[in-house]
């Protein structure tokens, strides 16, 4: 059978609209089911699915950044959510670091909630440290270790979860891992809810 809370993965990244739109989604997931999401930050490369900055992209690729955010404002409108599009390609470095800083405090999800509600009114800067700092301070979480974290075991740790997401076959973000099933995209949610809906059926026999 499930086991209780199974751990059920999820790639996102900062930057992503889509995994934005996600997030909510994998909490009532957890609500549903008896399984317990990693939330695993993972840095897409956006140059190369969309063309660099923007005075670098070609037509083609401002042709997918204005359809890209199109869609992604029809979807967040019908959620009474905010998404308006970045400025530039931000570097997530410091910030997926600075999530599992927070989430080693147990304060992974009130890192989420918070910065992405901002960072999609425009309103954060996630290459800005003092910000980040400032962040974890209001969610009760002590920023004095958050550089030397950085520079080892969170660079470490960001890095590994790379890795593992290139062997697995990650390509996109957001991304659901079931048992080493992929579910690429937001709106494969529902076929995750249904394969766990089948797992707990068959298992329960």
């Amino acid at each position: 059978m499930i086991a209780e809370r199974e751990p059920l993965d999820f790639y996102f990244d900062f930057r992503s609209p889509y995994s934005y739109l996600a997030k909510d989604a994998a909490y009532a997931i957890e609500r549903e089911f008896p399984v317990e999401f990693r939330w695993l930050p993972f840095t897409l490369d956006i140059q190369g699915a969309y063309g660099g900055e923007a005075e670098e992209r070609t037509p083609r690729g401002w042709a997918k950044v204005r359809y890209l955010y199109m869609d992604v404002r029809r979807l967040a409108n019908k959620r009474g959510l905010v998404v308006r599009g970045t400025a530039k390609i931000f570097d997530p470095s410091l910030v997926n670091a600075a999530f599992l800083y927070a989430g080693d405090a147990d304060r992974g999800r009130a890192f989420v909630d918070t910065l992405w509600q901002r960072f999609w009114r425009r309103r954060f800067d996630i290459e800005d440290v003092g910000e980040i700092e400032g962040l974890l301070a209001e969610i009760g979480v002590p920023a004095d270790g958050l550089h030397g974290f950085f520079e080892g075991e969170g660079r470490r740790r960001v890095a590994a979860i790379a890795h593992e997401a290139e062997r697995r076959g990650v390509f996109g973000i957001p991304t659901f891992v079931f048992r080493s099933e992929l579910f690429w995209g937001a709106d494969r949610i529902d076929m995750l809810r249904e394969r766990l809906t089948e797992c707990l059926r068959r298992e329960a026999r």
